[in-house]
């Protein structure tokens, strides 16, 4: 049984910020970090073989999704340098002082390798979108990104995993089972193995992937909680043309609306300008998501639209519900669905040959032709549908027969800690932090996440 100053479960971005800021401040501390996933040099999708028959194997820990850099390793890697959305951390401490720790964090990314340019800044064009939005009633929400791109991500994040190895101990592969808890004090962990490790300090950064597992510990141990709404929707794929003014004018942008039939809260997410759309493994689930790197580019730009739903009582697991939307696609499929636009406003089905005869070449060549609306509720695809007419005014042709659909794309984030002003829960020296706490939603705020608590516990220490 060893005994440690500080273990951090998780080696997403949270939990590598958390164990950067305790090592520079403090050289002499005793810092283990476990993850469940693999090293990041060793995480590899069978899909990305040279065989391209391949499908998903539905491996155990899924390589996409888990291991060294979390869910965001291959992700196009942007940093959403903004208190406007990428979380609510601005729940805890003033935007003035989360402002001070973006750009504290985005420093780091720097001295790992990030590039120096920053897309967003308010121009004449970015003034002119905004106008047209509000015409169209979109919410525009520009927003400063630093695009680290996925290849340059993942090296950046290797080069941290290298820094810190040689500074605390990291064990990849290895699960936490369970938390342990002594008269409202946490005192360590114990992995899927039976090790046990103790503590008087204990960092929780399940991810997204790891919030089934932390959501059984959290009702385990009695910890308050709060149900987040859950994001279900698809990633829209359009010639790179049709979005170039609003993406050459911002990197990444935030449209937000409200539906005419539903008042439903309809957003865009990860807009990827000349990007490609990817499977992505959620626990044996099939979603999609998007990327786009810095040094190869596609015809196409793709972004996801999001309807965003709050469940009242007496229903409370909206992780469950996301995933079953997502198995139906799985279903139908085999995987990830894309549909024409055109043909889900007809009511047919996509088919091969439809597909084919498209103007738009899909990136995702996996994804099976079928129809949407056997799979989203009514409701979604109508929000959808409404927000897709809206956004054709902004950047006419989106609204096209020929724009693609991928279904589904889920966020799975809908549990949400009762956390103090320092992300410490009702139990003595637990923190929680990252995406899987249902405070951050992306690199910047989940790393954020992870400093606040360090720092806290430096304080404490």
């Amino acid at each position: 049984m060893e005994k440690y100053d500080v273990i951090i479960v998780g080696g997403g971005p949270a939990g590598i910020f958390t164990a950067l800021e305790l090592i520079r401040e403090n050289q002499n501390l005793n810092i283990l970090l476990l993850e469940k996933g693999r090293s990041i040099i060793n995480r590899g999708c069978p899909i990305n073989s040279s065989d391209k028959k391949l499908k998903c194997q539905h491996c155990d820990p899924c390589a996409i999704v888990s291991g060294w850099g979390g869910a965001g390793a291959f992700s196009d890697g942007k940093l959403t340098l903004t208190t406007e959305f990428g979380g609510v951390l601005d729940e805890y401490i003033d935007k003035s002082e989360l402002e001070s720790l973006i750009d504290y964090v985005d420093k780091i990314y720097l001295e790992f390798g990030g590039p120096q340019e920053v897309h967003g800044d308010i121009t004449p064009e970015v003034e002119n979108i905004m106008k047209k939005a509000a015409a169209a009633d979109l919410k525009f929400i520009p927003a400063r990104i630093r695009h680290l791109g996925t290849d340059n991500c993942f090296n950046i994040l290797k080069d941290m995993e290298v820094y810190l190895r040689e500074r605390i101990d990291v064990k990849t592969l290895c699960a936490v089972k369970k938390l342990i808890v002594e008269k409202g004090v946490i005192c360590g962990v114990e992995t899927a193995d039976g090790e046990v490790y103790n503590s008087d300090y204990v960092v929780v950064c399940p991810g997204r992937e790891g919030s089934d597992w932390f959501s059984t510990e959290v009702e385990r141990l009695n910890i308050e909680v709060t149900t987040n709404p859950v994001d279900i929707g698809v990633r829209v794929e359009c010639p790179a043309i049709v979005m170039k003014d609003i993406t050459d004018a911002v990197y990444e942008s935030k449209l937000i609306y409200y539906t005419k039939s539903f008042d439903d809260r309809v957003r865009t997410f990860c807009m990827n300008p000349y990007g490609e759309v990817v499977v992505e493994n959620n626990s044996g689930i099939n979603t999609v998501n998007g990327h786009s790197y810095a040094n190869k580019k596609s015809n196409n730009t793709n972004f996801a639209l999001l309807v965003s739903k709050n469940f009242t009582k007496p229903f409370r697991s909206p992780i469950d519900y996301g995933k079953y939307v997502a198995s139906l696609a799985n279903m139908l499929g085999e995987g990830v669905i894309v549909q024409r636009l055109g043909d889900l406003l007809e009511g047919r089905r996509t088919t091969e040959e439809r597909l084919k005869r498209g103007l738009i070449e899909p990136t995702l060549k996996d994804a099976t032709p079928g129809d949407l609306s056997l799979v989203l509720p009514y409701r979604f695809l109508k929000d959808i549908i409404e927000m897709l007419e809206a956004l054709d005014k902004i950047a006419p042709g989106i609204y096209s027969k020929h724009t693609l659909l991928y279904g589904v794309e889920v966020k799975f984030y809908s549990m949400r800690l009762k956390l103090s002003n320092v992300l410490e829960t009702q139990i003595k020296n637990l923190f929680a932090a990252g995406d899987g706490a249902g405070v951050t939603r992306g690199l910047a705020q989940a790393s954020v996440s992870g400093v606040m608590i360090a720092r806290e516990i430096l304080r404490r220490i």
